[in-house]
């Protein structure tokens, strides 16, 4: 068990709100900080005990079991969990061009979205948790339609032979699927989107980048740039890509058609197909006296977000107070800001040790202001 304890400084702002989520609907401002911030490493089922009781005021990790608790003052809140991928192994036996292998990632597919379980069918590697999803959508609703088949496609469906690489996938397809050995027609990822995103994101000094890592184009790129085996498709997206890079484009339209040309080039094959993604709950204690209230999250990394320490509020102290926090994952990473805190318990301590002049925007890939202001000068007369 790991604990730490942050001491900072007194927060610049009052207001009275309920708990409310940050993004377009309502403004959540970076003003609040508790003067003392403890982070302890603890299992869920502990966590859901002291949740309960408000000994912590939030958990950040793998879901506790908090049904059991039956605590009204405790609420969920939600981000994106896994993007889940269906790899078409090459050498099964039902793969013999691009059109089998569409026709084996639609069936598994298909099957997965037919079964009770976490998966939210949705394959397209852009989801409604990015802030850009709205620039894809049209194409989203074409992939799922596509996906679907019609109802002789699915008369095609089979039991597969499927590998899974953790937990999370083994539990999102029929155990009579799975296989072991180098036998198996298709492999299930679980990508954790909020690793994604931290493996993607350089931080030095206060500065994040790149500016794109949130966007779901650039996650999709993470995602299944490395995984397409036709050299057509390798060539096009890496020429695609220089073309972001070098800004070269003339206004947001040409930008977000390269963008969507972009996607749709990665999913153009089916030897990797998205089948959809997994919610995460995290959970806080909105309890009447010792819970919090006015808290930001970030739409991809949840809880574990400069966002969070930065928002959030103590209700039994009327400017700022004593923050609790637990967290499912003890410190591995170095501890320094230059190339250390990059494990989750270090991340969430640099979030409540850093002080930046801007804060990564909790529902899209643009900035919030945090100590800073945008102040218009005015002409000397």
């Amino acid at each position: 068990m790991k604990v730490i304890a942050i001491l900072a400084g007194v927060g610049v702002a009052l207001a009275w709100a309920a708990m409310v989520r940050g993004g377009h609907e309502m403004s959540v401002y970076p003003s609040f900080y508790p003067h003392d911030i403890r982070i302890e490493t603890m299992s869920p089922q502990r966590a859901a005990r002291l949740l309960a009781d408000s000994s912590i005021q939030a958990y950040i990790g793998r879901e506790p079991q908090i049904a059991r608790t039956q605590s009204e003052s405790v609420q969920a809140v939600e981000s994106l969990g896994s993007i889940v991928i269906v790899r078409v192994n090459p050498d099964s036996a039902l793969v013999h061009d691009n059109a089998s292998a569409c026709t084996l990632a639609r069936g598994v597919v298909r099957g997965m979205a037919r079964r009770r379980s976490e998966l939210i069918f949705h394959p397209y590697p852009v989801t409604p948790f990015h802030g850009d999803y709205l620039y894809h959508v049209d194409l989203a609703d074409a992939a799922k339609k596509l996906f679907a088949g019609s109802a002789a496609d699915a008369l095609a469906t089979r039991n597969f032979k499927l590998r899974v690489d953790n937990a999370l996938a083994a539990s999102l397809v029929s155990p009579d699927w799975i296989v072991r050995g180098s036998n198996w027609d298709a492999a299930i990822e679980a990508v954790n989107a909020a690793d994604l995103l931290t493996a993607s994101t350089t931080a030095l000094n206060g500065w994040l980048g790149p500016p794109a890592a949130k966007t779901g184009w650039f996650q999709a790129v993470r995602l299944l740039a490395d995984l397409a085996d036709d050299p057509q498709t390798r060539d096009r997206v890496r020429a695609e890509l220089q073309r972001l890079a070098a800004d070269a484009l003339e206004g947001t339209v040409s930008r977000v058609n390269l963008e969507r040309r972009l996607v749709l080039a990665l999913t153009s094959t089916c030897h990797a197909a998205v089948a959809g993604y997994t919610v995460k709950r995290e959970y806080v204690s909105t309890e009447y006296y010792r819970g919090i209230e006015n808290i930001g999250f970030d739409s991809i990394s949840g809880l574990n977000s400069p966002m969070f320490i930065r928002t959030v509020k103590l209700k039994d102290f009327p400017w700022n107070g004593w923050l609790a926090l637990g967290i499912d994952a003890s410190p591995v990473a170095a501890w320094n800001p230059i190339g250390g805190f990059t494990d989750a318990f270090g991340r969430l301590m640099w979030s409540a040790l850093g002080d930046p002049g801007v804060l990564p925007s909790p529902n899209d890939a643009g900035w919030m202001l945090n100590r800073i202001s945008d102040i218009q000068s005015q002409p000397v007369r």
